[in-house]
């Protein structure tokens, strides 16, 4: 698309443009449709940059990306970055509820095609079709690449001097397994490069969501955290076996993108390679597959020292709290026979309280204290268990202790 100040409205600024300027290209498109309002156009969605592009639900502001495509990204073979050299809008008729794009993606390892059906709402939703060709062995292909930040919050506090309790886009990775399993793992700032791979066959979905909507978690009255949408990335069609890995980095500034998710196919990469893939994203605060009404869903996690609050004395404990609502734990009461299953690798579990809080959502609370020694990364992993069955999403936490 070549650029043109004859295409755009400058209004007052008009005196300072030149007329009938021209440049090879645009930085990318931005595309506006009534949103929040009928009678207001509100960006809806941005392809800028490489292969980034970002989406809004109603009520929503902006905040993570996805990407076309993640290629050697955190490997040793050094990260390329695939950009849409072309992208070709389809002129909506009158009436039309739904915008088409196309794009064509280069790099140096691979091309390909892409489509891309927009339904706006309250949580947007883009169905993509990528045709993949790949013109020189791969390392490592990330399929629906998605990417945010996450500087502190309550699962990861850091040793900021900042008066925000919390500063993320999102929270958490959400991965859905055929099984019925809900794994729920809370994002981190690691003190060094960290990665976490959750295997699956062809998952239901997975996703980067942001789940605490309360002003008061952040109190940011210009970056509004609260407000940034979650992504769930749905395969459409067998994906077959694979991994979904979580890629975070180490950041000392809240403008930096540190978090990375996508899936990587079990099969090689190599030259010649075609492949297509299909899938859906879904924009929103809320969008499918973020929880289900079936299991308790996880509110909130909560780390810091471990032992006795109040008392000044030294522990090598670190305590873990997770806050678990919803399902049919909300109905239960704080005798109900339910237990917590909870598992430590490279380290060791101290403790585990679990009670039901008095208060109006019928919280769930597990208390988690563990020790690790210095230099280990240690997993975790917890869920509520009772009645024969899982009555909880399972929560997951990479703890690493310099």
């Amino acid at each position: 698309m070549v650029f043109s100040t004859d295409d755009f409205d400058y209004s007052s600024l008009k005196r300072d443009i030149p007329e009938h300027f021209e440049l090879p290209g645009a930085a990318g498109v931005r595309i506006m449709a009534p949103l929040n309002r009928a009678d207001k156009f509100d960006e809806l969605v941005t392809f800028l940059g490489a292969s980034y592009f970002r989406a809004l639900g109603r009520d929503s502001i902006y905040g993570l990306s996805a990407r076309g495509l993640a290629v050697n990204t955190g490997v040793a073979e050094g990260e390329e970055f695939p950009r849409f050299s072309e992208l070709y809008l389809q002129r909506p008729a009158e009436g039309d509820e739904t915008l088409t794009l196309y794009a064509a993606l280069q790099s140096k390892s691979v091309t390909g095609a892409y489509r891309f059906v927009i339904h706006p709402g309250a949580v947007t939703t883009m169905e993509v079709t990528a045709r993949l060709y790949l013109r020189n062995d791969i390392a490592q292909l990330g399929i629906a690449p998605l990417t945010s930040m996450y500087f502190f919050g309550g699962s990861d506090p850091g040793n900021f001097d900042d008066f925000r309790p919390a500063v993320h886009d999102s929270e958490a990775l959400v991965v859905n397994l055929p099984s019925g399993e809900t794994l729920f793992r809370p994002l981190n700032n690691p003190p060094r490069l960290a990665s976490s791979y959750l295997g699956a066959q062809s998952p239901v979905s997975f996703g980067l969501v942001q789940r605490e909507r309360d002003f008061d978690q952040y109190l940011d009255a210009q970056a509004h955290y609260e407000r940034r949408p979650s992504v769930m990335v749905e395969p459409l069609g067998d994906w077959g076996r694979g991994t979904v890995r979580l890629l975070e980095i180490p950041s000392d500034l809240e403008v930096n993108d540190n978090i990375v998710a996508y899936w990587i196919p079990e099969a090689e990469m190599t030259a010649g390679t075609e492949l297509e893939v299909a899938y859906r994203l879904r924009w929103g605060m809320t969008p499918p597959g973020d929880g289900s009404s079936q299991h308790a869903r996880i509110l909130r996690t909560r780390v810091g020292k471990g032992g006795v609050s109040g008392v000044d004395t030294p522990t090598d404990r670190r305590k873990f709290v997770i806050d678990f609502v919803g399902g049919v734990l909300r109905e239960l009461p704080g005798d109900a026979d339910v237990q917590a299953n909870v598992s430590i690798t490279k380290g060791e579990i101290a403790e585990t309280v679990l009670s039901r809080l008095d208060d109006a959502q019928g919280t769930w609370r597990l208390v988690v204290e563990a020790r690790a020694a210095p230099g280990s990364t240690t997993e975790l992993k917890a869920s509520l268990d009772g009645y024969g069955g899982v009555l909880s999403e399972t929560w997951l936490y990479q703890w690493m202790l310099e």
